[in-house]
């Protein structure tokens, strides 16, 4: 358990420390924010903010983990490897888009096919890469089976259960990127999934099938529940270092490096854990955010109205006239309610099976 305190705490520490510095180097070369013309116009003060910022807490992550490995001696395990390897795997064509937004100054960044491809081989080779490396009790890092609280029915198809595992990690990154439209909104509402899959990581390693003393009704069958406990306390700790630049009055936005590696990095977390479709409640507000586009787009294209004033969900608000913080600390409060009743659901699956 000392592994989670040590992780979280250097994550926090890399990230409060480690954002100021790419905050000047990246406003010494220019990289600032881009701002559409067809958004809120209070947004536009805003241009010029660096952007790319999810270079930030992505390595403070990637070395909060390996730094707690040599400190800790304890061994990387294959599940926490492979959602690390997610989580930077979508940063990295997330910077690709930032970096064609700021240096081409084309708003819409990569193509859409070149940033649909890149998500699509990044995701392809985790989910293979998941089915692989059976530990001595014959589990992989993911399962066919679909999964709730624990897995459940019949198991997929290899295809299928590949094509099932880039539907969350597309779903989860384009979430948290439509969500990441406000100063600090996206990054606090990770913060506090994260926090979450710490608690249900943690649960699930006590509650190991593997542990002869405690197996029985209800335990659960996961690869490397602690490992999976720490890599999202790393995650946590550095978002939440991130989140004192990030909140209001921003002084740089994560942009597509950050948000799609922050949705890599809960679906990895989902599919490992195997809580994969209690992550729609975990991260409710990531749904409800992507499901008001879809409901803006529908009904558009199908009646030529408009349900909201704008779309995503959070700048409909903004032109009813709430303010900008006003918005993000209720939608943080919605945010963290779903991660209660996540958890809570969480809790009383394992409770009924006993």
């Amino acid at each position: 358990m000392r592994q989670i305190l040590i992780s979280g705490v250097i994550g926090l520490f890399l990230s409060l420390v480690g954002t100021p510095l790419l905050i000047k180097l990246l406003a010494s070369r220019g990289y600032g924010q881009f701002i559409r013309d067809d958004g809120p116009q209070n947004h536009h003060s805003k241009r010029g903010t660096p952007t790319m910022g999810g270079i930030a807490f992505i390595l403070a992550t990637l070395l909060a983990y390996v730094l707690t490995k040599l400190v800790t001696g304890a061994p990387p395990s294959f599940s926490g490897v492979l959602v690390l390897f997610l989580f930077a795997g979508m940063g990295l064509v997330g910077f690709l888009d930032d970096y064609i937004k700021i240096v081409k100054q084309r708003s819409l960044g990569l193509r859409a096919k070149a940033k649909m491809a890149g998500q699509l081989i990044v995701g392809i080779a985790f989910a293979a890469l998941a089915l692989s490396f059976e530990n001595a009790r014959e589990l992989t890092p993911a399962s066919t089976k679909l999964s709730f609280t624990q897995d459940f029915g019949w198991a997929l198809p290899p295809v299928l259960f590949v094509v099932w595992a880039l539907f969350m990690i597309l779903a989860m990154s384009n979430g948290v990127n439509l969500t990441d439209g406000l100063d600090g909104l996206a990054t606090g509402a990770s913060v506090m999934v994260f926090g979450a899959y710490v608690f249900i990581c943690v649960w699930e390693y006590q509650e190991s099938c593997a542990h002869i003393a405690t197996a029985g009704p209800g335990c659960y069958e996961v690869r490397d529940p602690l490992d999976l406990a720490v890599v999202a306390a790393a995650l946590m700790g550095a978002c939440f270092g991130f989140l004192w630049w990030n909140t209001s009055p921003a002084k740089i936005f994560m942009g597509d490096t950050g948000s799609l590696a922050l949705g890599g990095a809960l679906a990895g977390l989902a599919i490992c854990s195997r809580t994969e479709l209690l992550l729609a409640i975990l991260g409710g507000l990531f749904v409800l955010i992507t499901m008001s586009v879809v409901i803006q787009v529908g009904s558009f294209r199908l009646t030529g109205k408009r349900v909201f004033k704008m779309a995503p969900l959070q700048h409909h608000f903004e032109l009813k006239g709430w303010s900008e913080v006003l918005v993000v600390v209720r939608f943080w409060i919605i945010q963290g309610m779903c991660a209660i009743v996540g958890v809570g659901i969480f809790y009383a699956g394992w409770a009924a099976s006993k």
